[in-house]
């Protein structure tokens, strides 16, 4: 079982969270027209990473609120957490 230390909440259990994906995707800039390439570029091309990096979380049965988590893919350890305006250093 992972928890998650949500930056609004406090600890909880992994089980009260959804995954969003890898937080370092850039979406392309509204207003802004995009090919067809580099929208399927943005939706479906992107690399399976191994180790640690930043992912997006939705705590979906708590706050609501969408944070930043920096966990291993491998071990499944989390190390830090952020608000989701709060820039990665």
């Amino acid at each position: 079982m992972l928890y998650i230390n949500c930056p609004h909440c406090g600890m909880r259990s992994q089980n009260e969270f959804s995954y969003g994906g890898d937080a370092s995707v850039k979406r392309p800039e509204l207003g802004k027209e995009v090919s067809d390439q580099e929208w399927n570029n943005f939706v479906y091309n992107r690399k399976s990473l191994r180790g640690k990096h930043w992912e997006l979380w939705q705590h979906l049965f708590g706050c609501r609120q969408w944070i930043k988590v920096e966990r291993d893919t491998a071990t499944h350890e989390i190390f830090s957490t952020l608000k989701a305006n709060e820039e990665i250093s």
